[in-house]
């Protein structure tokens, strides 16, 4: 598997010891989280839209209602930039200057395409799955009226950046610090609760597969 691209505008001007160019490490971060935010231009402003995602090896997935200005705006070719953070962590040092927040963070350039046909079906199944996966196997396909409803769009990976700080705090016996100050990380994961049922549901219906991989996918973090 190739690294991740370095292209100047990909490349940190501060703390460049942080980049991570490993694609195996930017794809496990796609794969743990789900919702990106798009910012771009519209009518002369700046936006920044969260939204969920889909990916595959090549592209990052979105979708929105073909009634939305906004993804209309996103999908008519112009400049994207869309970033996808977690919040890991926090590092507690004895001053709040060497203090931080541990955290992964991804950077996307590019332009949305607008998808139709048979691959447009496709990235909603990607989408689908990767924000509840086993979901679209137990529920009826999306009807044609649905499908013309809602849009899809997919924004090359070809140019993307991941960032990561994880470390600790830094100290050493001789930094001059007090160390009976306390220091150390507090760290932090979305997890699952209890899934609660809708009131039409049948009581005898037993908790579908998709649910009990989305408990474990939230739980084992």
């Amino acid at each position: 598997m190739t690294d991740l691209p370095n292209t100047p505008r990909l490349t940190p001007t501060r703390y460049r010891e942080l980049a991570s160019h490993d694609r195996e490490k930017f794809q496990r971060t796609l794969a743990s989280h789900v919702v990106a935010h798009v910012g771009f231009v519209r009518d002369g402003e700046p936006m920044v839209l969260p939204t969920g995602y889909g990916f595959d090896d090549d592209y990052l997935y979105i979708h929105g209602s073909t009634g939305s200005a906004f993804y209309r705006d996103m999908g008519d070719g112009r400049p994207l930039c869309i970033s996808i953070t977690s919040l890991d962590g926090f590092v507690y040092a004895r001053s709040t200057y060497d203090s931080a927040v541990q955290y992964r963070s991804i950077v996307i350039f590019g332009a949305a395409e607008k998808l139709e046909g048979d691959d447009k079906v496709r990235a909603f199944d990607i989408m689908a799955e990767h924000l509840m996966p086993g979901r679209v196997a137990e529920v009826r396909p999306s009807t044609p009226k649905e499908l013309a409803a809602t849009m899809a769009l997919r924004v090359s990976l070809a140019e993307a950046s991941l960032k990561i700080l994880d470390g600790g705090v830094e100290e050493t016996p001789d930094d001059g610090e007090d160390h009976s100050v306390w220091a150390g990380t507090l760290p932090l994961r979305l997890i699952a609760g209890n899934p609660d049922t809708a009131l039409l549901t049948p009581p005898w219906t037993l908790l579908p597969d998709s649910v009990r991989l989305q408990q474990q996918r939230f739980s084992n973090r």
